[in-house]
Order: structure tokens, then C-alpha cells, then sequence
């Protein structure tokens, strides 16, 4: 068992954590670059805006910022003084902030497919609104230019960031669960489960995807705070975690934005779903001696869908055979003679 305290191992650990971080700026360096497309279209207003992309765009840069902030720290000569304490304390509020941002994000949808129930919003705000309680906080985390060394953290109490990310896993979790029991489980009790559906079950996979991700990346930056073994071991998966989360996340709202709301599903209650776009062309009666059948198509909408807030979910019936019975004008089969 080493001694984490000692100097040397404090040194081993720093050394770990600068390689560690330089991997997680080529990883989100390069997903951001491969989703710099998107974010173009937006700011420069080929695509339209929408105001809870605001949440997308702060935890996306604000993520980025704070990596660079932590490598100048690292990486900067050990003969130019810096501040580092200010460097670390954004460093580190801008990872906490891209956690809670991340959370908001994911919870927005589940606001979204709940906008009929008040008390289910309302809980969900306070939820986020004590979330951001703990991040606004402080920093707990102490660091000052060594000469000769460079950036040193001296020391951190992981009271605070320990509280966040525990925050976040059981967000998380209650967030996942709202969106399994609206979209599967309150609709299987009613016979009309819509986890068929195309949209459903992106939202449901992409809910759970980022919730184990960012579960497990949260758990083991947990984890290692509560060991405390020193002050570079105890923040070591801090930035790991923050990565994982707003990668999820931003993944996970593009991928929603992205969504064909032109298409629209046709369900018919003996054979499987399928997708047509655009308004089906009417069937018009050829005038023969054959009985004149006109079909006629019945659009309705379910009301109580809990899609229906985002605008991308129709249900049409089928078609039914119906006679036209309109007086003098029908169209009657030919007697027998």
C-alpha cells in the first residue's frame, strides 16, 4: 500500500492526471469538432432556435473552457507565475456546472412529455433549482504557484462535489423514472403502450443510455472523493465524469433536434406500423357499372399521448369501406333481372 500523502506519490498522481486530462481533450475535442456542424446552423440561423438549447450551448462550452483552464495550469512553465487558484476554482465550477447543465438537459424532456401535470413540473424545477444550490456554493479546492514546480493544489475538502454528484445520480434516476412510466408503463396499463413508436423509443433508449453512462462515471468519481486518499486522487475522475455526462447529453438533445417530425406513423391494430410522409391522395369512385364504393380516411388524434408536446406523434385510423349516402346522389347496385 503506498503512502498517498508523500511527496513522491503526490507527484505520480499529478503526472496521471495531466496525461488523464490531455485524453479527455482529444476525446470531447474530437466530438466537438464532429458536432460543430450543428452548433453552426443554429448560431448562424439555418436551423431555428430554440430557447432550451440555451442549456445545450452553456454546458457544451462551458465544459470546453474548463478543460484549457485545467491544461494551462498544467502545462504552463513552471518559470511563469499563474493564478492558479483562480484557474482551478473556474476549472472546477465550470466541470460542476457542465454536470448540472447536463442534468437540466435530459430533465427538459421529461418536462416536455409531463407538460399536462403541474405537480410533476414543479418538482422537477425545485429538483434542479437544489441541484444548482450546491454548485453555486464554492469551489472547495485550494492551489498556489510553486516556483521551480508550477501549479500545486495544496488542499480540498470534497464535502460540496461529493453532494453534487450524488445529486446528480439520484436526478438522474428519478428523471429515468418518470420517462419509463410515461412512456411505458402508464400507457401498458391502458392497452396502448406507444414504445412502438419511433420517437418513444428514442427518447426512452437515450434516457437510459445517458443515465448509465453517466451513473457509473459519477459512482467513480464518488467514490474515490469519499476515499480521500490525497488532494490529487480525491478530484482525479471529477473531469472524466463531467466529460461523460455532457457528451451524453448533448448527444442525446441533437439527436431529438434531429428528429423527422415529417414523418408520421400509420398504426393499424393487426399488422405493424409504417411511415408515409406527407397527406395520403384521396380514392375517388370511377363512375363504371360496378357498385361505386368511396373509401373514406378518418384522421384522429389521441389526447391523452404523452407526445403530444413534442409535436411528432399521430395516430390515423385506418381506412373503412362506407357506402356515400347522400339522397338522390348514391349510387345503387344494378338489380338482378
Amino acid at each position: 500500500m503506498p503512502d498517498w500523502k508523500s511527496e513522491s506519490e503526490l507527484a505520480t498522481d499529478s503526472l496521471i492526471t495531466i496525461k488523464l486530462l490531455h485524453a479527455l481533450m482529444g476525446l470531447y475535442g474530437w466530438e466537438f469538432i464532429i458536432s460543430l456542424d450543428f452548433d453552426w446552423a443554429i448560431l448562424t440561423g439555418k436551423r431555428k432556435f430554440r430557447w432550451p438549447l440555451t442549456f445545450y450551448f452553456a454546458g457544451r462550452y462551458l465544459l470546453l473552457f474548463a478543460i484549457i483552464a485545467s491544461l494551462i495550469g498544467f502545462d504552463t512553465p513552471a518559470t511563469i507565475e499563474l493564478n492558479c487558484q483562480a484557474l482551478y476554482v473556474f476549472s472546477e465550477f465550470a466541470g460542476d456546472a457542465a454536470v448540472g447543465l447536463a442534468c437540466i438537459n435530459l430533465s427538459l424532456r421529461t418536462i416536455a412529455i409531463w407538460s399536462k401535470n403541474k405537480w410533476i413540473i414543479g418538482s422537477l424545477v425545485l429538483i434542479i433549482l437544489g441541484h444548482w444550490s450546491l454548485i453555486l456554493q464554492g469551489v472547495p479546492v485550494s492551489a498556489t504557484w510553486v516556483p521551480g514546480v508550477g501549479c500545486t493544489i495544496v488542499e480540498g475538502d470534497p464535502t460540496i462535489t461529493i453532494a453534487i454528484f450524488v445529486y446528480s445520480m439520484c436526478f438522474d434516476f428519478f428523471v429515468l423514472c418518470l420517462t419509463a412510466y410515461k412512456l411505458a408503463w402508464n400507457p401498458r396499463r391502458a392497452r396502448s403502450s406507444p414504445l412502438h413508436t419511433k420517437l418513444a423509443r428514442m427518447i426512452f433508449a437515450d434516457g437510459l443510455v445517458y443515465f448509465i453512462i453517466a451513473f457509473l462515471a459519477n459512482l467513480t468519481a464518488t467514490i474515490f472523493m469519499i476515499l480521500d486518499l490525497n488532494a490529487v486522487m480525491g478530484i482525479l475522475f471529477n473531469a472524466p465524469a463531467a466529460v461523460a455526462s455532457t457528451i451524453m447529453a448533448s448527444w442525446a438533445v441533437r439527436r431529438l433536434y434531429n428528429f423527422d417530425l415529417g414523418t408520421t406513423e400509420v398504426y393499424h391494430s393487426d399488422q405493424q406500423p409504417t411511415s408515409f410522409r406527407g397527406p395520403q391522395p384521396p380514392q375517388v369512385a370511377r363512375l363504371t357499372s360496378e357498385p361505386a364504393i368511396i373509401h373514406v380516411g378518418v384522421d384522429t388524434v389521441s389526447e391523452a399521448h404523452p407526445l403530444s408536446d413534442l409535436e411528432a406523434y399521430r395516430i390515423r385510423k385506418p381506412e373503412s369501406d362506407s357506402l356515400s349516402s347522400n339522397g338522390d346522389d348514391e349510387q345503387k347496385p344494378p338489380k338482378a333481372l
